[in-house]
């Protein structure tokens, strides 16, 4: 089990999307919050996390090297592991997710939401059969939209107030 966030070694930096900081702990990335601390640790993971993300952002990475170790349940791990296959540039829905991993659209959604690692873990390329679905992370579906248009992913096809009616 992961150490308590306040004592995990942590470095932030700037994006897109607002200030992100990543953690570490035993070898591995555990977490991607938004948000600056402001005690920074410049581990070699954590250089090389935050090297890997500017990169993402800058258009020129599309894939990231990275270990990763969340912290969740044995459904949850299995779900964001599905994520993490999902190539840069499209989407699935919940339901293809819920398909694959076992499990309903909506636990698959909880599972989505409750993902430690957002970006690196990509939670944003998982859409509602309806419409864009949810994003909790930055500043909600904006954030999400903005991601899907990095990767050249067309989200404009989503109605993005599906959701809202339903």
């Amino acid at each position: 089990m992961p150490r308590e966030p306040l004592h995990l070694p942590q470095l932030s930096l700037h994006s897109p999307v607002g200030d992100l900081t990543i953690s570490e702990d035993d070898g591995a990335i555990v977490a991607i919050d938004w948000g600056w601390v402001p005690e920074q640790a410049e581990t070699t993971l954590l250089v090389e996390a935050r090297q890997q993300l500017h990169d993402y952002f800058d258009g020129v990475r599309t894939e990231f090297n990275l270990p990763l170790a969340p912290f969740g349940t044995p459904y949850q791990k299995r779900v964001w592991q599905a994520l993490y296959a999902i190539p840069s540039g499209t989407t699935r829905s919940y339901a293809d997710i819920a398909r694959s991993v076992g499990g309903s659209p909506r636990s698959v959604g909880g599972a989505n939401g409750r993902n430690p690692i957002p970006i690196v873990i990509p939670c944003h390329r998982v859409i509602a059969t309806t419409g864009i679905g949810g994003y909790s992370g930055g500043e909600g579906l904006p954030t999400k939209l903005f991601l899907l248009a990095l990767e050249g992913a067309d989200a404009t096809s989503c109605d993005l107030f599906a959701a809202q009616r339903a």
